[in-house]
């Protein structure tokens, strides 16, 4: 096969990620199925899907190239990134392999792939590698004997390992306001709350990979427009939405106002130690003193930690950690194997606020009146290059407060605190900033975002 027909630019950090047609095509991912097979070796691999047009094209070549390869495949059809962690996990495959392109536009598509134990394949380790084999042509002939495909479904297992996480019997009967942005929660979440008291209104709940009603990317504000429109009209306790492949969530509280990723971090970190006194968190190094704060309320452990699910799961292996948060709605759990879930944390909220008798906004006031945060800002930069030069500059600047360098540049003063950080895919910094009150979060922002952009 040719190799110059296809794209570099599609391999990623994390992840295979282009438009379909041109960028990513069925040839690239027959190449990348035997590529995957090559370098994870000969063993049982779970293949799945989203539900996207290209889909189930791109998913029957990963499928074929990996079978070719000697791979023996686990088609487990169309379900989410985070079910395919738990089947590669609970059924002791030797990796797996999801079709996706996440949060995405539907002209996108791509491959998320993991080793044994659902551990992340990434630009460090796996990716790169791979990419190499399909670029140089160097990957090994297939063996004589191809591997075989069998059909399997793990969705009653996964939904009565999910709903391990809680309490059934605590949740109150809640009013609230759910988005599957017409992604894979639509299919999952019904199985999970069909059996809890919760009062539902359900958004986008049809699955189509052509998003007839908004992108399914909760981040950005104009895809929230029907959740924020319908928990105001209804006078909802909270909203939950997903992304495409359903493996984040993320919250809005009962006057729509959406709840920063970190604020769910140190909520979820209180779930736990409420549970599990003295257990370590994981939170990555752009959260809020929140975070922190409460895990040091429950005389527990905090530690920071470089953002990236492949550095944020490995830590939490090493650490024991129980649970992990990243300011990006990703939510790491030992007992779901380290892997990330973009139900857990919905069923979690649901309980602490059933708990604690409080809507998702009450629970959150005490957070929101003594930690204030810029959210993550973007500066685009001439190039990859200039970073360096540009986190110098910050560094000599802010020195005489304590700075570290565990991911970008981290500087802390006593009343307020950022991060700056490179993308790892385009020529963007990245400005996480705090402050202790409202007035010095603005000031104390633009001086930053003013050096980054002079």
């Amino acid at each position: 096969m040719e190799t110059h027909v296809f794209d570099p630019s599609v391999f990623k950090a994390y992840d295979v990620r282009g438009i379909y047609p041109t960028e990513v095509t069925a040839a690239l991912f027959h190449q990348l199925g035997r590529a995957f097979v090559a370098f994870l070796g000969p063993g049982r691999y779970a293949i799945s899907r989203d539900m996207r047009t290209s889909s189930p094209e791109l998913a029957a070549a990963f499928i074929e190239g990996a079978r070719l390869q000697g791979g023996h495949v686990i088609d487990y059809g169309m379900m989410g990134t985070d079910l395919m962690y738990f089947a590669v996990a609970a059924d002791g495959l030797d990796g797996g392999a999801q079709i996706t392109a996440s949060h995405n536009p539907g002209e996108y598509n791509g491959c998320k792939m993991v080793r044994k134990e659902a551990f992340p394949l990434s630009g460090e380790s796996g990716i790169r590698e791979m990419k190499e084999m399909i670029f140089a042509g160097t990957i090994p002939p297939p063996p004589a004997q191809p591997g075989t495909v069998e059909t399997r479904t793990i969705l009653d297992r996964y939904r009565t390992h999910v709903l391990g996480f809680i309490d059934p019997a605590v949740i109150r009967p809640f009013n609230v306001v759910l988005d599957a942005g017409s992604g894979i929660a639509g299919m999952v979440a019904p199985l999970l709350l069909d059996g809890l008291p919760c009062r539902t209104t359900r958004l986008c709940f049809d699955v189509d990979g052509t998003f007839p009603n908004h992108e399914a990317n909760p981040l950005l504000e104009e895809n929230r427009r029907d959740i924020t429109e319908a928990v105001i009209a209804l006078k909802a306790d909270a909203g939950i939405a997903w992304d495409g492949d359903a493996d984040r969530c993320f919250f809005l509280d009962g006057t729509g106002e959406f709840i920063a990723g970190d604020f769910i971090t140190a909520l979820l970190a209180e779930s736990f130690l409420m549970k599990h006194p003295g257990s370590t968190i994981i939170y990555d190094v752009r959260a809020s003193y929140a975070v922190k704060d409460t895990v040091a309320r429950y005389g527990s452990t905090a530690v920071m930690n470089r953002v990236g699910h492949a550095f944020i799961k490995r830590t939490m292996r090493e650490r024991d950690a129980i649970f992990g948060g990243e300011v990006t709605g990703h939510y790491y759990f030992r007992d779901n194997f380290y892997a990330d879930n973009g139900f857990i944390p919905a069923l979690l909220i649901l309980e602490l606020m059933s708990k604690k008798g409080l809507s998702l906004r009450d629970l959150l006031q005490p957070l929101r009146e003594r930690y204030f945060i810029s959210g993550e800002i973007n500066t685009r930069v001439a190039s990859m290059t200039e970073v360096p030069a540009k986190l110098a500059l910050l560094k000599r600047e802010y020195g005489h407060g304590h700075t570290y360098e565990i991911d970008g540049l981290s500087v802390e003063f006593a009343d307020w605190h950022f991060n700056v950080r490179a993308s790892n895919t385009e020529p963007l910094l990245r400005l996480n900033l705090e402050a202790e009150t409202p007035e010095l979060m603005e000031r104390r922002r633009d001086e930053v975002l003013a050096i980054i952009r002079g």
